[in-house]
């Protein structure tokens, strides 16, 4: 396993949808598409933004008008999947500020990776279409819990062969920190991810909070 400085990660790890890649622009026409089907009015894209990181349920309750108990969620769910599928990756972007960060995690030798709970069908195609490529990829199917368990974290820093307490983990999630914290990773919460209204990074207990990626360039020491 690679020994690095205390101030130096081992590796970086980041959580996929709104903390490395901006896909909620993706959903937006899969949501208010199959409103329409159903005629019902648009949904405004801040109400879809903030749901995508709760994943597929999520949003086909928005979708659809109906709770997560419902008897047809799992129906529900497969169908914003499906038409989400067809289009995964047209439109979705880094954040502002990743381009330069991860060529300069390049540069220092300092690996990085994807830990998500987003199913792998779905990250292998967006990821393939963007294009992104990423030499460690962990999606739920590769572990028996998902975040906020720290299985991923640790099976992803276990593939790099480096110790886990020495990676860095971001994330704009409370699962994430959670998770993070869980496997003794250095916790980095994202002010700019999919955040609802009631959500405060501030008390989610996380090592360090940003608000750009530039904070976390700094994190690292600036610009190597």
């Amino acid at each position: 396993m690679s020994t690095v400085s205390l101030n130096t990660p081992a590796a970086v790890l980041f959580d996929l949808d709104g903390t490395l890649v901006d896909t909620a622009i993706d959903f937006y026409p899969v949501v208010n598409s199959l409103r329409a089907e159903i005629d019902k009015t648009p949904l405004p894209n801040a109400r879809i933004r903030e749901q995508v990181s709760n994943g597929g349920v999520a949003l086909a309750t928005i979708t659809y008008d109906v709770t997560r108990d419902d008897p047809d969620i799992q129906h529900y769910r497969q169908r914003v999947l499906d038409r989400y599928e067809e289009i995964v990756g047209e439109q979705a972007t880094l954040f502002e500020g990743y381009s330069a960060l991860l060529e300069s995690l390049g540069q220092r030798g300092i690996p990085w990776g994807i830990v998500t709970n987003k199913p792998r069908k779905y990250t292998e195609l967006l990821l393939s279409r963007m294009p992104l490529p990423c030499d460690y990829v962990v999606c739920p199917e590769d572990v028996t819990h998902n975040k906020p368990a720290p299985d991923s974290l640790l099976l992803c820093a276990e593939q790099m062969q480096v110790v886990a307490e020495q990676c860095w983990y971001v994330g704009d999630h409370v699962r994430d920190i959670q998770a993070a914290k869980a496997a003794n990773m250095r916790s980095i919460a994202v002010r700019f991810g999919y955040l609802e209204a009631e959500d405060d990074p501030a008390l989610w207990g996380a090592d360090h909070l940003i608000d750009t990626v530039d904070d976390l360039l700094d994190l690292l020491g600036g610009k190597s």
